[in-house]
C-alpha cells in the first residue's frame, strides 16, 4: 500500500468504520506523539500522585504511563474506542444496594478485548505493514487523554470522559499502531461553568475540577480499599453502594439523553438486579461462582460483606 494522503485518508475512515461495526459506539485516532494537550495531562498527573490522591493505587505511578513508545516500539498512531455500557436495565433508583452501571453486565475488559482482536485481524489483512498492541484498562497508559486528543470526547470535571453524544457512560479501549494515520481533532470540554458534579458528591472527593482525591471517593473505597473497615465520612455516606458510586454521573447534563446499548454485554446479571442483604449468608464460593465474569470480581468476598454491612449500619 502506498503512503499518499488519501491512501492514509481512507484506510483511517475504514478502520474507525471498522470498530463501529465491531460494536464500538464511538471510535477516532490520535497521531504520536500528540498535541501540547498530552504534555499538559501528564503534569497533571505527576501532581496528582505527588499530593498522594491515588491513595494505595500504586500502580499508577508508573513511567512508562507517561510514555506511550514503551509499550510499543515504533507507535505512530492510536485508535481509541468508546463502548456504551448503559443499559435500559441500569436501574439504582429506590434501590437498598446499588452497583456502578459499568459493572453490571459482561466484564467489560474481555468484551472490549475481544472487538479489538477482531479489528487486529482486520489490521492484518488490510494493513499487513503495521503493528499493534491492545490496551484496555490495565495496561499503563494516559487512557482518558488519548480518547480525548483523538476526539471522542472530553475529560470532565468528574475526570471522566464525556461525549456530547454519548455522555460518561463509557468503557474506553486502545489500539496503538505502527502506522502513521489521518488524526481526528482532539476534543475541546463543554463542560462550561456547571459544577453538578462537584456539589454533588457527598464526600466532597472532586477537591477542584477535574482533581479526585481517592480517599475521598465512594468508588474508590467499595472497589479499592482493602482495609478490613470504611472511613466513616465514607461510611456514612455511601446510600446504598456497595461497588462503585454513579452520582457525579447521574447528575450530568450530558448524561441525561444518553441512548442506551441493550445488548447482551451490558444486561445486568440476574443477582445485581435483585440484590439484597441476603447475600450476607452467600460463602466464598457462592461469590465467586456469581462474579465470575463481570469486572466485580476485583471485590473480594469479604469486601462485599464489608460494604454491605457499612450500608446496613448506616441505616440502624
Amino acid at each position: 500500500m502506498t503512503n499518499t494522503l488519501q491512501d492514509k485518508k481512507e484506510i483511517s475512515k475504514k478502520l474507525k468504520e471498522k470498530a463501529i461495526n465491531e460494536g464500538f459506539t464511538i471510535s477516532g485516532i490520535a497521531s504520536i506523539p500528540g498535541s501540547s494537550r498530552l504534555k499538559l495531562r501528564t503534569l497533571a498527573l505527576d501532581r496528582w500522585l505527588s499530593n498522594n490522591h491515588h491513595g494505595e493505587m500504586k500502580w499508577m505511578e508508573a513511567e512508562r504511563r507517561k510514555n506511550i513508545n514503551s509499550l510499543l516500539e515504533g507507535a505512530k498512531s492510536v485508535l481509541s474506542v468508546g463502548f456504551n455500557y448503559l443499559s435500559s436495565e441500569n436501574n439504582n433508583e429506590n434501590k437498598t444496594f446499588k452497583i456502578g452501571k459499568f459493572a453490571q453486565g459482561e466484564d467489560y475488559h474481555k468484551v472490549i478485548s475481544k472487538k479489538l482482536k477482531n479489528i487486529g485481524k482486520w489490521i492484518n489483512r488490510e494493513i499487513p505493514d503495521c503493528k499493534w498492541k491492545i490496551c484496555v484498562d490495565s495496561s499503563p497508559l494516559l487512557e482518558k487523554a488519548w480518547a480525548e486528543e483523538s476526539g471522542l470526547g472530553w475529560i470532565g470535571k468528574n475526570s471522566n470522559l464525556i461525549s456530547n453524544k454519548n455522555g460518561s457512560w463509557l468503557s474506553l479501549g486502545f489500539m496503538i499502531l505502527t502506522k502513521e494515520l489521518v488524526p481526528d481533532k482532539p476534543h475541546q470540554s463543554l463542560c462550561g461553568k456547571c459544577d453538578k458534579c462537584i456539589e454533588h458528591c457527598p464526600t466532597k472527593a472532586i477537591i477542584e475540577p477535574f482533581v479526585i482525591k481517592s480517599d475521598l471517593c465512594i468508588a474508590y473505597h467499595t472497589i479499592e480499599n482493602r482495609e478490613k473497615t470504611i472511613p466513616k465520612i465514607i461510611e456514612k455516606n455511601l446510600s446504598g453502594w456497595v461497588a462503585g458510586c454513579d452520582m457525579c454521573q447521574d447528575v450530568c447534563p450530558w448524561n441525561q439523553s444518553v441512548p442506551y446499548n441493550n445488548t447482551v454485554e451490558t444486561k445486568p446479571k440476574e443477582w445485581i438486579k435483585n440484590f439484597n442483604n441476603d447475600l450476607l449468608n452467600w460463602n466464598d464460593k457462592t461469590w465467586d461462582a456469581n462474579l465470575k465474569g463481570t469486572t466485580l470480581k476485583r471485590i473480594k468476598p469479604w469486601m462485599w460483606r464489608r460494604n454491605i454491612k457499612a450500608n446496613l449500619k448506616n441505616k440502624i
